[in-house]
């Protein structure tokens, strides 16, 4: 399950720094950030992605009833740490069947959150219409925080987009009327704050979600 890293942008391969370059390269976008193998479903998985990240680790807390954690990703290397992370989790649907929720935190530009959004990034950009209320809320780590409905994602999705801790946080939910999900002010949690009740944390199967 290991595998490469990749382009957070695209998926394409990288070059490891070298004599020519002090940064990771994607032939189509430059320099990045390159996204480390994803990593299945474990307290043990999870804890190394927390220990590395720089930015926030969202995940809902306590998560809805009978959703599990499926799976986290994050974009960096050994000498930059984590500068975006992907977190993915699922369960019942608002309106039945199975919804899945991935919370990506990142700095301007990574565009690891506009690649699961389905979006040509690398941020939200004009499909996030900050000048009009946001359609909902969540409490991000103890502070109301507001997101934006994002347009022009595939339809199989809904996608949400704001700022937390000085960060982009996107949420990105499938199937699309799943999005329902976030109008329920989902409180999330970073990781790097909680405490040993993550130990308790119910694992699922690894989503493809993460995988595209």
């Amino acid at each position: 399950m290991r595998g490469e890293p990749s382009c957070p942008k695209c998926g394409g391969r990288v070059r490891a720094p070298g004599l020519f370059a002090d940064s990771w390269q994607c032939d189509v976008h430059g320099s990045v950030h390159p996204l480390q193998p994803v990593i299945p479903p474990s307290v043990e998985g999870l804890g190394v992605v927390v220990h590395r990240a720089h930015v926030p680790v969202w995940m809902p807390w306590p998560l809805p009833v009978g959703w599990l954690f499926t799976g986290v990703a994050y974009a960096g290397d050994d000498r930059s740490g984590g500068r975006a992370t992907a977190v993915a989790c699922s369960g019942p649907g608002p309106l039945g069947g199975i919804g899945e929720l991935l919370l990506v935190a990142e700095e301007l530009g990574v565009g690891l959150g506009a690649r699961y959004a389905g979006m040509d990034g690398p941020d939200p950009g004009p499909g996030m219409a900050i000048d009009k209320p946001p359609q909902v809320k969540v409490l991000a780590a103890g502070r109301p925080t507001p997101l934006w409905h994002v347009t022009g994602a595939p339809q199989d999705r809904a996608v949400f987009a704001g700022e937390a801790r000085g960060l982009w946080l996107w949420a990105i939910v499938w199937p699309e009327q799943s999005g329902l999900l976030m109008y329920d002010e989902l409180v999330l949690t970073d990781l790097r704050d909680a405490g040993a009740e993550v130990e308790l944390l119910p694992c699922g199967a690894l989503t493809p979600r993460l995988l595209t």
